[in-house]
């Protein structure tokens, strides 16, 4: 059986929805924090249990039977991160799981300029040392693309501090590229990046924009403490805006501008590009309104 969690986030929501076109329903399981939730997949023939990765006991019964386990990194920014996946790894060893797979993000390292990647190197060499067969998915940068660039729609701008080139990945391309690597097995151990083939800059975002909105988007660039206070004169928490400043930070070394076919190759056809998926957040907008 194939077990992933945080099935009712969109990452491995996406997961879930691709292994069903693969695999029969009954041979897939979700672990979940609130199963009322994932009564949507229940209802196609999914065992759905509860599991939250600060509950050892809740989180191993989940894991009952699984062959594979697709872990999704914790993103609760309250918690000690690194022992909740220290906790989810130790229940999918003791379940019996042949294969563990971690959401980890491309150019995970320890001395990471970007602190997330490294919780994630953290992780990796977690489960390297685990005995049991693992990869680690390392995505490219993925969410809601008005949260990277700002309203854009609205002022016309997208105003951020220097930033260099990263990789933005649709997470129903990283839900299908993962579905892909579960049913091979085993096939893909250690680290796998998924990118697309080439990287992409805010200014790429700006002429995207820019062909969507049939006007100029300008792209302009503020100095890094001027954009933090910024934000947080528009309420975004000191913390917080430093965090994200530091993800900019991290780009302009070129941290995170190292190209891999291997997401091409397991869609079998290029990524979505940052224009269809501003394209589609423009449509959901206006049906939101």
């Amino acid at each position: 059986m194939i077990i992933v969690t945080g099935a009712t986030g969109k990452l491995n929501g996406a997961v879930v929805d691709h292994l069903l076109k693969r695999v029969p329903a009954s041979q897939i399981g979700v672990s979940v924090r609130d199963p009322n939730r994932a009564q949507h997949l229940a209802d196609q023939g999914i065992r759905v249990r509860q599991g939250s990765y600060d509950d050892p006991a809740a989180l191993l019964e989940s894991f009952e039977g699984a062959d594979q386990v697709l872990l999704i990194s914790s993103s609760d920014l309250t918690a000690d991160v690194a022992a909740q996946h220290r906790r989810a790894v130790d229940a999918a060893v003791e379940a019996g799981a042949q294969h563990i797979l971690y959401t980890s993000q491309h150019a995970a390292a320890l001395d990471s300029p970007y602190s997330p990647q490294t919780i994630h190197a953290m992780t990796e060499d977690y489960l390297a040392a685990s005995g049991v067969a693992w990869t680690a998915l390392r995505y490219g940068f993925y969410g809601t693309i008005a949260d990277l660039v700002g309203p854009w729609q609205s002022t016309g701008t997208i105003v951020r501090p220097v930033d260099g080139p990263f990789f933005w990945v649709d997470r129903r391309d990283a839900g299908e590229a993962a579905a892909e690597v579960l049913t091979r097995g085993a096939a893909f151990n250690g680290p796998v990046d998924l990118t697309p083939t080439s990287p992409v800059t805010l200014s790429d975002f700006a002429t995207a924009a820019s062909a969507l909105a049939g006007r100029h988007i300008d792209r302009i660039v503020v100095d890094d403490e001027e954009w933090i206070d910024q934000e947080i004169a528009s309420g975004v928490p000191e913390p917080a805006a430093r965090f994200t400043l530091s993800m900019f930070q991290a780009t302009r070394i070129g941290h995170f501008a190292h190209a891999h076919p291997k997401l091409t190759e397991l869609l079998g056809r290029d990524p979505r590009s940052i224009a269809v998926q501003m394209g589609e957040e423009i449509v959901a907008d206006n049906r939101a309104r």
